[in-house]
């Protein structure tokens, strides 16, 4: 199956790492920089590195396992099914128009909170909402995981994108704020025309077509014969609703951005509260991290407590609701995997460090701050890394050593930008990958249809970085 090519670019990926490892020399940087030997990959490592990987990162695949058993629920529940048909239907005849607002969405989103891996939990809906419309499935690909890629490179307040730049440079987020709100609204209109202009040429053809019951199981039809009137759907829409508010409310940066601690301050005061001198609050709720600090943890508990909730409203069995959720995490089961090789490819690198030497060499070419060796620099750091937090980690320091502070605001909003450009394409990107693998899409069809959009996103990147330096 087409799915398990994406396993096998992500493999050859390890292997090249590997390989790597094997021709440059190690080196790593604290408070100088300290050139070592060959640091050489053995083929056992290949076998425990990716434990490293579960036991630092396994989290993020259990992750995407709950939310394919959240979706394997919902596929159980007729109502949900009932929700995207009437959905797809009402918005049928304005198809694009309900693209570029879902593309719109899902880029501010990412800009503002840094919520990219928080919006998997929304990806089965979408997807199976804009195949039900009629487009195919790249259309669904470059919808999700574009719109996704242009919110990271046009990161406003994500602070967990930007977090070891703003901290390492001692720049602000809202340094060159103008400059990331005009990369954010002109790389989201590349990415609307440039999906407009597939759908008009080939946006429901026959190639790239989805089977429907794969993504949003039975049809309409099906799951309600034989009993009487369509379920009701209200409870779902309440459901996804409150679903998308907290995740809005949980992952915006409010301290870190805008120096609000009114969350902070409420979750205190209700896990401090006592009865009779017992906090039976904080005891109950246990350590639970106020809005604006949550992580993938609390997003599963929440998918979970309103999984829960949905089988008690839709009286599905207990039995019946875990083989769902069982049958849904199979699905997921791919894009877990790809998780942890992902990761390995990050735990060679780290393992064994030849990355910096790299660095040195391309930083070494010109005298100071360059552009483009800060951009390939970039690049490189995206691929080899897949964590913003890791890219930033792997050569900010040694950067902010050699280079004049004058030049770290240009530096700060290169390495955002060519992280998300570099994560649309790499086969180290975890959104992209884990996408491609839900639907069956191969790597090699993916960068065929995806590189004008590519090149046109790098020129727009190039011209803005020309404009800043000159000004």
């Amino acid at each position: 199956m087409k799915r398990h090519k994406t396993v096998k670019v992500v493999l050859v990926t390890i292997l090249v790492f590997m390989l790597l490892s094997w021709i440059f020399k190690a080196a790593y940087f604290q408070g100088q920089y300290y050139p070592q030997a060959r640091i050489q990959m053995g083929i056992f490592d290949l076998f425990s590195y990716p434990t490293t990987a579960l036991s630092y990162f396994g989290y993020i695949a259990l992750y995407v396992l709950v939310v394919g058993g959240f979706y394997g629920i919902l596929n159980k529940i007729p109502a949900y099914r009932v929700l995207l048909d009437r959905m797809a239907k009402a918005f049928k005849k304005k198809g694009k128009l309900v693209l570029s607002i879902i593309m719109i969405l899902l880029a501010v989103i990412t800009s503002i909170c840094g919520l990219q891996l928080g919006l998997v939990m929304f990806f089965p809906f979408l997807i199976g909402l804009i195949l039900l419309m009629g487009y195919d499935k790249l259309v669904a690909a470059l919808t999700v995981v574009g719109s996704t890629m242009i919110g990271i490179i046009g990161t406003t307040f994500g602070y967990e994108n930007t977090k070891i730049l703003v901290d390492t440079l001692n720049v602000k987020l809202t340094t060159n704020i103008i400059a990331k709100i005009v990369i954010l609204v002109l790389g989201l209109a590349l990415l609307i025309f440039y999906v407009m202009r597939y759908i008009s040429k080939s946006g429901k053809s026959k190639k790239y077509a989805a089977k429907l019951e794969d993504f949003i199981g039975e049809s309409t039809e099906v799951k309600t014969k034989g009993k009487g009137k369509k379920p009701t759907v209200w409870p779902l829409i309440v459901v996804f609703s409150l679903m998308f508010i907290i995740m809005i409310l949980a992952f915006i940066p409010w301290v870190n951005a805008f120096n609000i601690t009114a969350f902070d301050s409420a979750t205190s005061a209700v896990t401090t509260f006592k009865i009779f001198k017992f906090p039976l609050f904080g005891k109950v709720l246990g350590n639970i991290n106020a809005f604006g600090s949550w992580g993938l943890t609390e997003l599963m508990a929440m998918m979970l407590i309103f999984a829960g909730l949905l089988m008690v409203i839709y009286k599905v069995k207990f039995s019946e609701g875990m083989q769902a959720f069982i049958t849904g995490a199979k699905r997921a089961l791919e894009p877990a995997v790809l998780v942890i090789l992902i990761y390995t490819c990050l735990v060679i690198v780290t393992y064994h460090p030849y990355q910096l030497a790299i660095y040195k060499t391309l930083l070494g070419l010109f005298k100071g701050f360059n552009a483009f060796t800060t951009s390939l620099v970039a690049i490189l750091a995206s691929l080899f890394n897949a964590d913003p937090a890791y890219v930033c980690q792997s050569v900010i320091p040694y950067m902010a050593s050699i280079i004049s502070k004058g030049s770290y605001p240009m530096i700060a909003l290169i390495f955002q930008s060519m992280y998300g450009l570099t994560m649309l394409v790499a086969p180290t990107s975890l959104i992209l990958m884990g996408v491609l693998s839900y639907l069956g899409i191969s790597y090699k069809e993916w960068f065929k249809n995806i590189w004008k959009l590519l090149l046109g996103l790098l020129i727009l990147l190039i011209i803005v970085f020309i404009v800043l330096i000159l000004v």
